[in-house]
C-alpha cells in the first residue's frame, strides 16, 4: 500500500488527502438527505432571509479567507526569497553578521559592512576551485535605486545574455536592471548613500550612461544600475583596483597593492561539492564565507513558526466563527419554526426536518468556504504585490493544496456540527410552534 501511495503524482496525493478531509462531511450529507428531497425548501429559505443568509456567509469567507491568505502568503514569501538567492551560491564579507551580509549583497538592503581587503580577494580569485570570484562594492543609489559595482562575469551570472544593448565597457559606462528606473542611453548621476540620507551632490556630478538592460531575475537586482566596480572606486577617490598605468583597464586581474577593498565576494565553484571546501577555507580571523541559502534557512525557520503561531490564531477563528454561526442558526430556526410546525403537521417525519436544517447550513458552509478561497487568493495577491513593491522581491502567492485541505477540514467539522442545530429543530414540538 506505501509503494502505491508514494508510486502516485504529488498532486494525486494531494487531491486524495483533500477527498479524505471532506469525506466524513459528504458521507455525513448523504446519510442525512437519503431518501428526501429537501432542495426546494432549502432554495427557498436562502431566498427568503437574505440578509440573515449573507452575514453568516460572510463571516464563514472571512474566517477561511484569513487562514488560507497566511499560509498561501507565507509559503509565496519562502519561495520569492529563495528564487532572488538561487545565483549566489557563497558569498563572502568580513567577519559579522552573517544575516547582514546576505541581506546587503543578495537583497541590496544599506548596510554598513566592513572591507575585504585586497589580498584576500587575490587569494580567491586565484584558488584553482573558483570559478568566478566577482567583487560588489554598494552605497550609492540614484532615484532610490542601488547603484552597485561589480564585474562583467557577474551580471552574465546574475542575469544571463542581456536583453537589450551590450555590456558596460568603460568607467562612464552601465548595465539597468530589468525594472530599473532609467532608460537605454539616460545619464545616471549616482548620490552617495541611499534612501533620505542619500548626498546627492557628493560625486562631483560625475554621470554613468546606460548602455545595457538585464533581463529580470526576480531580485532586487532587477531595479539596480551595476556599473564597473572601478568606477565606484574612482568616484569615491579610491584606487581603482590596477597600477596606475593600468588605471582604465574594467575587470580582472586587480592588483593587489591597489586594490581599496570591497563589502562582498560572489564566488562560484567549478562543482556544487567544491563549494563547501571553499566555505571551510575561507572562514577564519579574516574573513567569512555565507551560504546565502543557509541563512534563508534559518530566517524561514523563523517565519514557519510566525506562521504556525498565527495559523493557531487563524483556526481559532474560524472555531468561533463556526460556534458563531451554528449559534445563529438555531436562532434563526425560531423564524421558521412555524413552517417547519407545519410540515411535520402535514405528516413529515423528523428526519425530513433534519434534512432540511442542516443542507441549509450545508448550503451557507459551502457557499461561505468557496467564497473565503477566493477571498484568500484575493488577499494574498495584494499582499504579495505590496511585499514585492517593497522589498523588490518578486512574491506570486498562488492558492495550493495546503489551502484547498485547510478549507475542506473546516467544511467537514463545521457539517458535523451543523448536525446540533439541525437536531433540536427536528426535536421541537409541532404543537407549542404552530400554537405561537
Amino acid at each position: 500500500m506505501d509503494d502505491l501511495w508514494l508510486s502516485l503524482p504529488v498532486g494525486a496525493q494531494d487531491a486524495l488527502v483533500s477527498l479524505g478531509l471532506l469525506l466524513p462531511g459528504l458521507l455525513l450529507g448523504v446519510l442525512v438527505v437519503r431518501g428526501f428531497q429537501p432542495w426546494p425548501l432549502v432554495r427557498a429559505m436562502l431566498g427568503r432571509f437574505r440578509g440573515a443568509n449573507a452575514i453568516f456567509v460572510l463571516l464563514i469567507a472571512a474566517a477561511v479567507a484569513l487562514g488560507a491568505g497566511l499560509t498561501a502568503q507565507e509559503r509565496a514569501l519562502r519561495q520569492g526569497s529563495a528564487r532572488a538567492a538561487e545565483r549566489f551560491d557563497l558569498v563572502l564579507g568580513a567577519p559579522g553578521s552573517e544575516i547582514s551580509l546576505v541581506l546587503a549583497a543578495v537583497y541590496l538592503q544599506p548596510m554598513d559592512l566592513p572591507l575585504l581587503s585586497g589580498e584576500v580577494f587575490a587569494e580567491v580569485a586565484a584558488d584553482p576551485e573558483v570559478d568566478l570570484a566577482a567583487p560588489i562594492a554598494f552605497g550609492d543609489s540614484w532615484n532610490g535605486a542601488p547603484v552597485v559595482g561589480t564585474t562583467a562575469g557577474f551580471v552574465t551570472h546574475l542575469a544571463g545574455d542581456l536583453a537589450m544593448g551590450r555590456m558596460f565597457a568603460d568607467h562612464g559606462e552601465a548595465v539597468a536592471g530589468a525594472f530599473a528606473p532609467v532608460g537605454m542611453g539616460d545619464a545616471v548621476e549616482p548620490a552617495h548613500g541611499q534612501g533620505e540620507v542619500a548626498e546627492h551632490d557628493a560625486h562631483g556630478g560625475t554621470a554613468y550612461v546606460v548602455v545595457g538592460r538585464m533581463a529580470p531575475t526576480g531580485s532586487p537586482w532587477d531595479r539596480a544600475i551595476l556599473v564597473p566596480v572601478e568606477a565606484v572606486w574612482e568616484v569615491h577617490a579610491l584606487p581603482t583596483g590596477h597600477a596606475p598605468e593600468r588605471a582604465e583597464q574594467i575587470g580582472p586581474p586587480f592588483d593587489p597593492e591597489w586594490f581599496p577593498g570591497t563589502p562582498a565576494i560572489l564566488v562560484r565553484a567549478d562543482e556544487v561539492w567544491a563549494n563547501y571546501a571553499l566555505r571551510d577555507r575561507y572562514t577564519r580571523a579574516d574573513v567569512m564565507a555565507v551560504f546565502p541559502g543557509s541563512v534563508l534557512a534559518s530566517l524561514h525557520g523563523l517565519l514557519r513558526d510566525m506562521r504556525e503561531a498565527m495559523s493557531l490564531m487563524a483556526l481559532v477563528t474560524q472555531g468561533l466563527v463556526v460556534v458563531a454561526v451554528l449559534a445563529g442558526l438555531s436562532l434563526l430556526v425560531r423564524v421558521f419554526a412555524r413552517g417547519l410546525a407545519l410540515l411535520r403537521a402535514l405528516g413529515a417525519p423528523r428526519r425530513f426536518v433534519l434534512a432540511v436544517v442542516w443542507s441549509y447550513a450545508a448550503s451557507l458552509v459551502g457557499f461561505g468556504a468557496s467564497l473565503g478561497l477566493a477571498l484568500g487568493w484575493m488577499v494574498a495577491a495584494v499582499l504579495s504585490g505590496l511585499v514585492t513593491a517593497r522589498t523588490d522581491v518578486l512574491v506570486q502567492a498562488r492558492i495550493g493544496w495546503t489551502e484547498v485541505q485547510l478549507v475542506t477540514g473546516f467544511m467537514s467539522l463545521a457539517l458535523l456540527l451543523a448536525l446540533l442545530p439541525s437536531i433540536l429543530a427536528s426535536r421541537r414540538s409541532p404543537l407549542n410552534d404552530l400554537r405561537a
